[in-house]
């Protein structure tokens, strides 16, 4: 007899999301999160791509943007030292928002908790086991050392994951020597902004915004909101940062005088972070009963990416954990976690590390490839395929039963008349239940479904197909206008048929 179903470790926005997935599936997770409380440090400070509509399928978008407190346009993404303009498009192909990471993580625990879910903050996983039927953690406490024993374990506990060491998986990759150090500060009296977004300073004259290279590092310029300056310094270091101490105003006005030789005049600071860059995978996401999701499981060397994939894992690996605890998954189900998102973050890392090539290199044949590539993105289409890459909404999924182009990838949030009144795709959503969702009044293609799956029918104006068998994570299992027997084949495949 376990204590409860899955045990989570790691408190951070991937451990929450799958929290709160767990107990709309039915599941009892128990969340360990070492420290006593959350992390004052600034880490994320927006999040972007493809978790936006997943959260908006939740119902949770109009909370998150309730939590912006830095308005920033979207209609420009950084790549490497180069910028996508987004301004072109009606509908972007990458969204983002400003939500600093704190605040996020107070909202998903929130809703989490608010779920049923059980949060121990100051129990840190020290040991763990497994075999044929349960896996237990060894925890470290407030009050001493306890056992606690679950069908699984999920490690969510981040780059350095003491669980993905302890199930003995290895994490192949690099760190790069570059540490970046950002500052949002307010402008003093001895600094002049121009119209343009430079800046005049009495020892060092004036500094242009965007990007300024040096031999011994780059320093970025730029404005967020009105009357904050966004600095930061990148420098080579041989040597690991640790990300959980705490960055001060005066090492950053060190990194800037070492980067341009002198001093730049710095306000009161709203936000200090340092990071340092990896790019590393897990190299399998599950042994056993142990599963990895979020940094545990994959190291990003690019800004704006890693949150989104790691709460993606979470989705995507909830409801496949729910339905092998609870019977009633088909076999291999939860093996299609490692498939599909061991390759969804490959490709996060090949356009990350394409990052890198980029904006790593100092001399003018690194200054050619950046002209020549912000060249290539005033194209419509490189940029609109550049911005889905790193929003994660061009992935797809292999999926049995059926041709169609829809099959296997993300649904879009339809219109939708049913007989009660109208509707939306994302309302459909919001219980992370599986949908069989009949646009054509097709009672043989909804006969096969029923039991397995909620059956809706509904009208849609611009019908992409008669019918979309769609999972709980989003992702379209099967479309078609018949072919009863693919449906038949995409059920069994997914929901036990």
């Amino acid at each position: 007899m376990t204590d409860v179903d899955v045990i989570i470790v790691g408190a951070g926005p991937t451990g929450l999301m799958l929290a709160a997935e767990l107990r709309l599936a039915g599941v009892r997770p128990l969340v360990l999160e070492r420290r006593p409380e959350r992390g004052k440090t600034p880490k994320a400070h927006g999040l972007s791509g493809q978790i936006l509509d997943l959260l908006n399928y939740r119902g949770l978008l109009d909370r998150v943007r309730a939590l912006v407190t830095d308005p920033v346009p979207a209609d420009r993404f950084p790549f490497g030292g180069v910028h996508v303009d987004l301004t072109r498009f009606e509908e972007p192909p990458l969204k983002a928002l400003s939500v600093r990471q704190q605040l996020l993580e107070g909202l998903l625990e929130e809703h989490a908790t608010g779920l049923g879910a059980e949060l121990r903050r100051g129990h840190e996983v020290v040991g763990v086991s497994q075999d044929d039927e349960s896996v237990t953690a060894e925890v470290r406490g407030p009050d001493g050392t306890y056992e606690v024993t679950a069908q699984y374990l999920v490690g969510c506990d981040g780059g350095r994951s003491p669980v993905r060491s302890l199930a003995g998986i290895g994490f192949p990759g690099t760190t790069y020597p570059e540490v970046n150090r950002i500052g949002q500060v307010s402008i003093p009296d001895r600094l002049t902004v121009h119209d343009n977004g430079d800046i005049e300073t009495p020892e060092l004259g004036r500094i242009r915004a965007g990007f300024t290279r040096t031999d011994t590092g780059v320093f970025a310029l730029g404005s967020l909101t009105p009357g904050i300056l966004f600095i930061q310094t990148t420098e080579d270091d041989p040597g690991e940062v640790d990300d959980d101490v705490p960055m001060t105003l005066t090492e950053l006005g060190d990194s800037i005088r070492r980067v341009l030789g002198g001093d730049v005049p710095l306000g009161d600071p709203v936000r200090l972070s340092r990071y340092q860059f990896s790019a590393r995978q897990a190299e399998r996401y599950r042994e056993g009963r142990i599963l990895l999701a979020g940094d545990a499981a994959h190291l990003l060397p690019s800004t704006g990416t890693a949150i989104n994939v790691g709460m993606s894992d979470s989705v995507n690996l909830a409801w496949k954990l729910a339905a092998e605890i609870q019977g009633r998954a088909p076999a291999g189900l939860l093996d299609t976690y490692h498939a599909e998102r061991h390759a969804a973050g490959a490709r996060a890392l090949l356009q990350s590390r394409a990052q890198v090539a980029l904006r790593r290199g100092h001399d003018e044949a690194a200054e050619a490839l950046r002209a020549v590539f912000q060249e290539l993105l005033d194209d419509e289409q490189a940029a609109r395929r550049l911005a889905s890459h790193v929003a994660g909404t061009d992935t797809r999924y292999p999926m049995p039963g059926s041709p169609h182009a829809l099959t296997g990838t993300f649904v879009p949030d339809l219109a939708l008349e049913t007989d009660q009144g109208a509707t939306s795709v994302a309302e459909l959503l919001r219980d992370a239940r599986p949908v069989l969702l009949d646009l054509a009044g097709r009672p043989e293609l909804r006969e096969p479904a029923e039991g397995l799956v909620d059956v809706r029918t509904a009208k849609a104006e611009d019908r992409p197909a008669d019918v979309l068998l769609i999972r709980p994570d989003g992702y379209i299992a099967w479309a078609g206008d018949g072919d009863t027997e693919g449906l038949r084949e995409a059920l069994a495949a997914w929901f036990g048929a």
